[in-house]
Parts: structure tokens; C-alpha cells; sequence
């Protein structure tokens, strides 16, 4: 059985870390491709914010975390070396507000997932997060928004994307209605493209 470990870095409250966490480790989660059975598993959870509620869920979860800041990523010394540590094979981006530095994109290439709250390319970029993107779809007219995920290169939101789903923006919609469609798409979907993306990345 060849096992997937995966780390997973998120900046916010964490509930689209919980979902995929869950899923992974759900008794009815198993995977067999050409090459056997692969175990996706979920290993460690890194923050750049110490009062992160993802860190908490993490806890319950019985998932190791960790807390670093912003030079650590830049530096690499702790940040690498815990990926290291853990033998990280992938990982997931799951509202995560730092650029990814460019060797670990080099080190991880192809095998960084990242979900952002729009339909990219549109709303994408520094800043694009959270409210700040839900604002700016509706502020442009659009009539429809949704989730995107997404292979991490060099630049913001600017990988291949895997998968896309939609929502539409009503007339009247505020930031926090539209959030609350999002979120919705999120725990819907975003798992399962996790895991069937590292399914097909690892079985080739």
C-alpha cells in the first residue's frame, strides 16, 4: 500500500481543513488504482497564526499542528524542516493568506492544491480573499460566482486549474450571503477533488 501524507496549511478559522481531514480519514475512504491501494493521509496542519481556530479543530482531530510566521516560510529553516519531518508528499492550500515561496512550488511541483473563494482567472491575485473577493464579485455585476481549485505555480492564483463550481449572485446579495454559497460549494466538493487529484497524481 503506498501512503500519500499530507500537510495542510491554513491561515483561518480551519472548517474546510476539518471537512477534508474528515473525509480522508473516513472508515469508507479507500483507494485502489493500477498500482494498488493508496492511503491518503492527512499528517500535520501548519499556521502562520497562533489564535487560528484551525489549529483547535486540528487538536480534536488528533492532527499534529504547528504555528510559524512569515520569515519562517521565507527562510525555509523550520517550515522545510518540518515537511521534512513528516515526509510530506503533498500539499493542500485551505485559505491560506502567504505566497507559497518558489522552492517549495519547485519542491512540491504539481503536488500543491490550492482553493480560492471565485471562478479564477477572475478575482483573483494578492488581497483576493475572504470578503475582500465576495465584495468585488458583486460589485462588478457578475451573476454568478463560485470555488476554484487549483494547481499552486509561482504566481498567485495563477496554476491550472482542476475543478470549478458555481453559484449565482442574486440581486441584493451582500459578502456574507454570498460567503454563506460559498462555503456551501466548499464542503460539497472540495475533498473529494482533493483526494481523487492525489489519486491520479500518485497511480501514474
Amino acid at each position: 500500500m503506498r501512503t500519500v501524507n499530507i500537510a495542510i496549511f491554513a491561515s483561518g478559522s480551519g472548517s474546510n481543513a476539518q471537512n477534508l481531514i474528515n473525509y480522508l480519514n473516513s472508515p469508507s475512504f479507500s483507494v485502489s488504482s493500477n498500482s494498488g491501494i493508496i492511503e491518503v493521509k492527512p499528517v500535520v496542519v501548519l499556521s502562520n497564526k497562533a489564535d487560528a481556530l484551525v489549529l483547535e479543530r486540528a487538536e480534536r482531530l488528533g492532527i499534529d499542528r504547528f504555528v510559524f510566521n512569515a520569515k519562517d516560510l521565507r527562510d525555509g529553516d523550520v517550515v522545510d524542516k518540518l515537511l521534512t519531518a513528516y515526509k510530506i508528499d503533498f500539499i493542500v492550500l485551505a485559505g491560506f493568506l502567504l505566497k507559497l515561496p518558489d522552492r517549495l512550488v519547485e519542491r512540491f511541483r504539481g503536488q500543491v492544491l490550492n482553493l480560492h473563494p471565485s471562478l479564477l482567472p477572475k478575482f483573483g491575485g494578492k488581497g483576493m480573499y475572504g470578503d475582500n473577493v465576495h465584495r468585488a464579485v458583486i460589485e462588478s455585476g457578475d451573476t454568478e460566482s463560485g470555488i476554484t481549485v487549483h494547481v499552486v505555480d509561482e504566481k498567485y492564483d495563477n496554476g491550472h486549474i482542476i475543478f470549478q463550481a458555481k453559484c449565482s449572485v442574486e440581486q441584493g446579495e451582500t459578502p456574507a450571503s454570498l460567503a454563506a454559497k460559498i462555503h456551501l460549494l466548499e464542503q460539497t466538493h472540495f475533498p473529494s477533488v482533493v483526494a481523487e487529484y492525489i489519486v491520479k497524481r500518485f497511480s501514474a
